[in-house]
């Protein structure tokens, strides 16, 4: 679910910032009181999300109806129509971009996400994002990653406790890290810790870390790690996982892989609003 408060201000702030005063190229050719309508084409193959933010952005602006016939996470393919608009030409015409910006990156990004699950979908090891999102879209990011079939990591630095490598040198090496880390949060939060080498496994195992991540390591490396742990903490594989890998890191038996490119590298899937026709 998305909280759409927090939506509606992302529609409003990119709104103000494409027409700040007015669109002035609409405004001066077409007539206040004018409707149209216009549909709304998918231009290439993936798998959709944002439809209802794509809704929301003419909701907000007013006087257009909307009639989708596709949900968030179905498959959608090149020149199919997937909704109809009708309404106010000129709101129709001054959201279109902010729409389309939106529906394209969030089905982008639910796209690649599926091709990543996909890949491993024969093992039980999950796939999740990372904070590598776009500043202030982190809420649509992050949805859109669960609309492709992946899993959210933490939502933002408040959501959960990661010992990464500059937390562990500033305390002094991961066993003071953890204790540090257990004494001054709720002990209903998990800790998870980074770590780069076998040597950093076994403090991170003997300080008794929730979950212990495998960052950057070979997969020979990362297979030995996962055996060490032996189920006594949650593993996650990070760092240089592609298309190309995931299926043979996922086989080594990790809990969760993380992949900061879901979301900072997916490219946009296309579609346009096309056959406007004047009432």
């Amino acid at each position: 679910m998305i909280n759409y408060l927090v939506v509606d201000k992302i529609i409003r702030d990119a709104l103000i910032e494409d027409a700040p005063n007015e669109d002035i190229t609409t405004n001066s050719i077409i007539d206040e009181k004018s409707t149209a309508t216009v549909e709304l084409l998918c231009k290439e193959d993936g798998i959709v999300a944002g439809l209802e933010v794509f809704r929301r952005v003419f909701d907000i602006l007013g006087n257009v109806e909307i009639e989708i016939y596709k949900n968030d996470g179905d498959k959608v393919y090149a020149k199919e129509k997937i909704g109809f608009l009708k309404g106010n030409t000129r709101n129709l015409l001054i959201g279109e971009r902010i729409a389309l910006n939106l529906l394209q990156r969030m089905s982008g990004i639910a796209t690649l996400t599926n091709r990543f699950v996909q890949e491993m979908s024969h093992t039980s090891t999950k796939l999740l994002d990372t904070r590598k999102t776009t500043p202030n879209l982190r809420i649509l990011e992050k949805y859109s990653v669960k609309v492709g079939g992946g899993c959210n990591h933490r939502f933002n630095l408040s959501d959960g406790i990661m010992l990464k490598d500059n937390h562990i040198s500033a305390a002094g090496g991961i066993k003071n890290a953890v204790l540090l880390a257990r004494q001054n949060s709720s002990f209903v939060r998990k800790i998870e810790v980074e770590t780069e080498s076998i040597e950093m496994v076994k403090e991170a195992l003997e300080a008794e870390a929730d979950i212990i991540m495998l960052d950057n390591m070979t997969l020979d490396i990362a297979r030995k790690a996962v055996e060490m742990i032996e189920g006594r903490a949650l593993t996650e594989f990070s760092g240089n996982v592609e298309l190309s890998n995931i299926r043979e890191i996922a086989e080594i038996g990790v809990d969760y892989i993380s992949v900061g490119a879901l979301t900072h590298s997916a490219k946009i899937l296309d579609f346009s609003m096309k056959n406007l026709t004047i009432l």
